[in-house]
């Protein structure tokens, strides 16, 4: 990583795993969140001959940011929001539904397979390049500049005690019913709730799929635990703060959303109950 940050770093790099179905977007010293991604593939979609008759919806899990709900908005398309797990994406996939899908956790995908496409995605983007005639960092600027940037972050608490993770999620569920309308710091909640999705295509209904806090400027917290169990549990917080003024969005994401990294531990009470005072790993 050190390399490509250097100087002489390549005008474009990209990254996967060892299945080839996740992805990651390099710019010149330049990273590409997977949610600005599949919002910039969104957007630029109709620059690439497979989608040169535009798309038919979108779809993203529930934690990753909102960036492409608002190109959606603007192209007057659907936007699905699911819950984390490919299985709802393909479903909206196999009926027609929506047309590209992704996830926080770098995996992006299309209509012409059920499962997500690491190598697809990279020669989506290499295909924007070719058209646009731009860097990858002008490529996201400019998007920015049109849509506002979502400051996006995910703290991960690794290895917490299974009973204390769950006394924390707890008490924010209990907190969900009375926070509507409530001002806290100078943030105001629009909504707090127990995420639920029925699926669209055979009504099978998912509860508890994550604590949504969102806020009136379009900021949200979201809590998540996963792998709960005797080795403990992990709990994720997703953090994302809307940004449209273009003189603001060159900060530091941590530095964008350290109110809210605030808030989200007064919320929650994160230090007291868990004993951390910071997160085990931040993307």
């Amino acid at each position: 990583m050190a390399r490509l940050f250097a100087e002489d770093a390549p005008n474009f790099g990209a990254a996967s795993d060892g299945d080839g179905d996740r992805n990651m977007i390099l710019g010149q010293r330049f990273f590409v969140t997977p949610s600005d991604s599949l919002a910039i593939l969104t957007a630029n979609a109709k620059l690439v001959p497979g989608y040169q008759s535009g798309l038919a919806g979108v779809a993203r899990s529930m934690p990753t940011s909102q960036a492409v709900d608002r190109v959606a908005a603007k192209l007057g398309m659907d936007c699905y929001e699911t819950p984390t797990g490919w299985k709802f994406f393909g479903n909206l996939l196999d009926a027609g539904k929506a047309t590209l899908c992704g996830e926080e956790s770098f995996g992006t995908g299309s209509n012409h397979v059920r499962e997500k496409d690491g190598l697809w995605a990279v020669l989506f983007w290499l295909n924007i390049l070719a058209v646009r005639q731009q860097s990858v960092e002008e490529i996201v600027k400019a998007h920015w500049q049109e849509y506002g940037r979502n400051y996006y972050s995910r703290h991960d608490y690794e290895a917490v005690d299974a009973d204390k993770a769950n006394t924390l999620m707890e008490n924010l569920r209990r907190q969900t019913s009375t926070l509507k309308g409530q001002k806290t710091g100078s943030y105001q909640v629009a909504y707090a709730d127990d995420f639920s999705y029925t699926d669209p295509i055979d009504d099978s209904v998912s509860q508890q799929q994550g604590l949504r806090i969102g806020f009136t400027d379009g900021s949200r917290i979201v809590f998540r635990l996963s792998g709960t169990g005797t080795q403990g549990a992990t709990l994720r917080i997703y953090l994302e703060s809307y940004e449209p003024d273009v003189s603001k969005q060159e900060l530091d994401p941590q530095d964008a959303l350290a109110p809210l990294i605030t808030l989200a531990d007064e919320l929650a009470q994160i230090r007291a109950l868990t004993g951390r005072d910071k997160p085990t790993v931040i993307t």
